[in-house]
């Protein structure tokens, strides 16, 4: 490799109950050891999945600290759910956070899937396709820097403009697989994100599923090449560590950090320009470890 390939790391979400200061250690350490980004999920409510009920912090407040904590290291939501906010907010949102982040914002959507965190907040579940379509040509547009118009049956906005201006446009990422949202997205984004259990989380798995993503993309009108390919990456470094439960059905990327790099290369290889990392444990100690698999990677 000429170049090499982008990595990131997913901060803890639910895995236990993390307070602001760990968060902000975290992020260092992931610039410090070489990081190409860091992410945080966008979810309200996890509950009736047979484990205790929890939460993580809003997702666009937490980017917004961790933008001003942070130098170097991009940014996002893996993935904002577009329903979760009002598509001319959400894009406010987003463009302050690319403004605070100097440039660093990646901008993750996607429809949704867990139907107790939309019940809880009084989101409606329906026709999530449907609402997306709507949401996502509001924000795309503002974020262009148009003036935006938009009737649809669930959005309606009047002549809205995003001010001050936004400095860019960030960079677009869709988070699916759903042939439908797809359509929709793939016109349009710079990047292509997917989730370890849709490709098996493996090389082989995820060369497989990019063949599918380069056909849509045809589809949809656009060189497969226009859209970069970001995967997450299962990686367990402590079996003993109860976060996140390990599926022997999904094998993950384990070993010493030569191995890892090593799953990390093969990986780029199948196509990823990017692997986002959703480490077990997750802590500042394993951030830092998996700074020696980084550095391997040249």
């Amino acid at each position: 490799m000429t170049q090499r390939f982008r990595v990131g790391v997913q901060l803890p979400e639910v895995e236990r109950e993390v307070r602001w200061p760990e968060y902000v250690a975290m992020a260092r350490a992931a610039e410090d050891v070489g990081f190409d980004s860091v992410w945080v999920g966008d979810h309200l409510l996890y509950r009736d999945d047979g484990r205790p009920e929890r939460g993580p912090w809003e997702a666009w407040t937490l980017l917004a600290g961790l933008a001003a904590v942070t130098k170097r290291v991009r940014l996002g939501p893996l993935v904002a759910c577009a329903s979760f906010h009002q598509p001319a907010m959400l894009a406010k949102m987003a463009s302050t956070v690319d403004e605070v982040s100097r440039g660093r914002l990646v901008l993750g959507l996607g429809a949704g899937w867990n139907q107790g965190e939309f019940d809880a907040f009084g989101v409606p579940f329906d026709h999530r396709a449907s609402r997306f379509e709507e949401s996502f040509e509001v924000i795309r547009r503002l974020l262009a820097g148009e003036r935006v118009t938009f009737h649809g049956r669930y959005c309606n906005v009047n002549d809205a403009v995003l001010l001050p201006a936004p400095a860019r446009r960030p960079a677009l990422m869709i988070g699916s697989g759903g042939p439908r949202v797809l359509s929709i997205a793939l016109p349009h984004v710079d990047i292509w994100n997917t989730w370890f259990d849709w490709y098996g989380n493996t090389p082989e798995g995820f060369a497989s599923r990019n063949a599918e993503i380069d056909a849509a993309a045809a589809r949809a009108g656009r060189a497969p090449h226009e859209i970069e390919r970001s995967a997450c990456v299962r990686v367990v470094l402590d079996r003993r560590a109860e976060e996140r439960p390990v599926n022997d059905d999904i094998p993950p990327l384990q070993g010493s950090m030569e191995q890892i790099a090593a799953g990390l290369r093969e990986m780029s290889a199948a196509g990823a320009d990017e692997t986002i990392l959703v480490v077990t444990p997750i802590t500042e100690d394993s951030i830092r470890r998996l700074g020696g698999a980084i550095a391997l990677l040249g």
